[in-house]
């Protein structure tokens, strides 16, 4: 270190400075891209909601929410994808600690409880669509089947990305991208259970008091 460069307020004891720090690793790279991912699907949701909120009134003189409704059966679907977002949670936390038989417990209850929650959901649509209420009827009835069914479909999704991810654990063990795929999923089953609550309080709970 030359007398100027200590004058111009280099720390002689300091670390040089990479000029070019490179690429950003792999896990800063999945992480910022799976964020973005949920943010955009948030982001589709809000326009679903937005759209059942002004048609929601829109029934053509056919059945409204609270004639369609049943909230003893709405509360099972609840009660069946949160306990499935909290046995999720407790895979997460094996994972980390690489305890496989703790992982495959926490993954088939979530699984089993997912499951759950899509018969019960598929067995509402199919009651309403024999009543004559399908998506078709009013314009109510068409942004419902949207809403509700799209975050079916999300749930479909993470079912069978669970299942992959069990195979792929029970192959390959735990291996860093092993990781973070089940984090990625862990956070996508997550979001899926921050929506339902929207939609149970938006949809069904106000559904029902009109």
């Amino acid at each position: 270190m030359t007398a100027a460069a200590i004058d111009r307020g280099i720390d002689p004891h300091a670390a040089p400075r990479r000029s070019n720090p490179g690429p950003a690793s792999k896990r800063i790279i999945v992480g910022y891209g799976f964020w973005i991912f949920l943010l955009s699907d948030f982001i589709m949701f809000s326009a679903f909601f937005a759209a059942y909120a002004v048609l929601s009134g829109e029934t053509a003189g056919g059945p409204s929410g609270k004639d369609l409704f049943n909230l003893n059966t709405v509360a099972f679907e609840t009660g069946a994808l949160l306990l499935s977002s909290f046995a999720c949670g407790m895979a997460a936390l094996a994972v980390q600690t690489r305890q496989t038989w703790k992982v495959y417990a926490a993954s088939a209850s979530t699984f089993v409880f997912g499951l759950v929650f899509l018969v019960l959901e598929i067995q509402e649509f199919a009651k309403m669509v024999g009543d004559g209420a399908g998506p078709q009827r009013s314009a109510f009835l068409s942004s419902f089947f949207a809403l509700v069914g799209l975050h079916g479909l999300h749930v479909t999704v993470g079912l069978v990305w669970l299942t992959v991810m069990m195979g792929q654990i029970a192959t390959r063990g735990f291996p860093m991208n092993t990781l973070r795929r089940f984090l990625c999923f862990a956070l996508f089953w997550h979001a899926l259970d921050i929506i339902w609550v929207g939609l149970f309080t938006v949809v069904y709970l106000m559904g029902a008091g009109k």
